[in-house]
């Protein structure tokens, strides 16, 4: 097999591209090695041991990519940061992390430099690309040595979760002690799941921003594998298009909402674009609804590929033609994963009726950092849950309802948003949409909508008695919202995971809601 993995790559082939930055600028193998070498120096002169962290407030870039390695060949967790949050969620993901060390970029420093200041990050441990008060330039940090690292031994990710019930909490593995300079059999075991081997002249683009674990996680891989990642500072759906002609791009990572902003593009500008050298288009991260799948699929064919995982392990696949023969599923396990549906009591659900979706991979294990209680409710006989409910059918295949948290529960009836979503987001007036439970004092819980129109798309009573119409002869006569209000844009992240919350909560103020 040909060798991989950044640094044997870069011995062999150091002119190789391996990031096509947002600028235009290639950065090649041995000059990514290289920054990862200096900055892994750096931070073990500043005292850094294997265990300890490192937090990362940056744009999507080679900086981001070269920390990565950096920590992954110095034993540190790499802690990186949803440059949308303000300074004291940062601060207090610094605290809650113990980073030792804070790298942000001038574009966020507003929030970084407070945040830093709050968190107690000590001066000699901030460090920023371009001018930031109190920041030492990055390109400083390891300049004074040369060569690798003087001890090296394997790091890894701790990404925090979202954050959209409660305070975000990260994801911790325990490290491996294995060699920073072996690629894992799980990483190209993953990618030969949807057909991407080593080199055979694979280009990523990384579209997303790269805080996310999937976003990370297939840049990383692709570059270990010796692919060439284009890299987007921003989602811009036409450039997308553009990128993956001018590179021949062959796979990429996309979410739905990315999906339904391609669609929107003018019939002229989706058919200019050459886009025959993309292999597998994968997506996943959020539900999509089935109408936006099936216009993918029309457009792209059977390279649009849906995996269901999580940030702490295991998941589903299926293939565009498994979806067009069972439209909703996210697929069956993947090899050495396990997928379960379990009811109140632990025991499993029978096929069609929901339950909360347990997952294992192989043997691997995780805690939520500095949080035992919430780690030991999401573990039960040897597999763990992220709160999602879901269905399995009498072949295997996974549906998914909605996330525990959301489920409407309304005169003792559970009513699943995502299902009112899916059906609210095919109205042509309707671009996107949030379903969830307000206070009824007979019933305990009502359903809410809430609609951003489409432009140019007039709200009111007129288009309120519309979309139930709609809905009416599509859902249940209990599943229909009993108010529906319209706001200009929902809260959403860039890679399109939808904040309910800052819905949800004004509601209920002072009131508990009983999941």
């Amino acid at each position: 097999m040909t060798e991989i993995g950044l640094w044997t790559i870069a011995g062999k082939s150091a002119d190789r591209a391996a990031i096509v930055d947002a600028d235009g600028r290639t950065v090649t193998y041995g000059e990514l090695a290289a920054e990862a070498d200096r900055i892994g120096r750096g931070l073990q002169d500043l005292g850094l041991t294997p265990g300890d962290t490192v937090a990362v407030l940056l744009p999507n870039g080679a900086d981001m990519l070269a920390a990565f390695f950096a920590a992954l060949q110095t034993g540190l967790y790499l802690v990186p940061m949803n440059w949308h949050l303000t300074g004291p969620e940062i601060a207090y993901i610094l605290r809650d992390s113990g980073a030792r060390a804070f790298v942000a970029h001038e574009r966020f420093a507003a929030a970084a430099v407070p945040a830093a200041d709050e968190a107690g990050v000590p001066e000699e441990g901030r460090f920023a690309v371009g001018q930031t008060p109190g920041f030492r330039p990055l390109a400083g940090l390891g300049a004074g040595g040369s060569g690798r690292p003087r001890s090296r031994t394997a790091g890894a990710l701790m990404v925090y979760t979202s954050g959209t019930s409660g305070r975000p909490k990260g994801v911790r593995r325990p490290l491996t002690g294995g060699d920073p300079d072996d690629v894992p059999a799980a990483s190209t075991w993953f990618f030969g799941l949807f057909g991407l081997r080593p080199f055979d002249d694979h280009v990523h683009l990384c579209g997303s921003p790269l805080y996310h674990t999937a976003v990370m996680n297939f840049a990383v891989i692709s570059i270990q594998l010796g692919h060439t990642v284009v890299v987007m500072d921003h989602w811009d759906s036409q450039e997308a298009l553009r990128l993956v002609e001018r590179h021949r791009v062959t796979h990429s990572h996309l979410v739905p909402t990315q999906f339904a902003r391609l669609l929107a593009l003018p019939g002229e500008v989706r058919t200019a674009y050459d886009l025959s050298s993309m292999r597998v288009m994968i997506h996943g991260a959020a539900p999509c609804p089935a109408h936006v799948k099936r216009q993918m699929l029309d457009w792209w064919g059977p390279v649009v590929v849906e995996y269901y995982a999580a940030s702490e392990g295991g998941g589903t696949l299926i293939t565009a033609d498994e979806w067009r023969a069972r439209p909703g599923s996210v697929g069956r396990a993947w090899p050495g994963s396990k997928i379960r549906v379990l009811d109140a009591d632990g025991t499993d659900a029978p096929a069609g009726r929901p339950g909360q979706v347990y997952l294992q991979m192989g043997d691997a294990g995780f805690e939520y950092h500095r949080d035992p209680e919430k780690t030991r409710e999401s573990w039960r006989a040897g597999m763990f849950t992220v709160g999602d409910i879901g269905y399995l059918d009498d072949e295997g295949y996974l549906y998914l309802c909605d996330r525990k948290s959301d489920v409407i529960i309304s005169g003792g009836v559970n009513v699943y948003p995502a299902e009112v979503e899916g059906e609210l987001a095919g109205h042509p007036a309707v671009a996107d949409v949030a379903v969830f439970g307000i206070p009824h004092d007979e019933w305990g819980e009502q359903i809410k909508a809430v609609v951003q129109p489409e432009p140019g798309v007039r709200a009111g009573a007129e288009l309120t008695a519309e979309l139930l119409e709609y809905l009416a002869g599509r859902l249940a006569g209990f599943k229909l919202p009993r108010s529906i209000d319209y706001v200009d844009q929902l809260p959403r992240d860039p890679n399109g995971k939808l904040y309910k919350r800052l819905l949800r909560d004004p509601y209920w103020a002072g009131r508990e809601r009983a999941i």
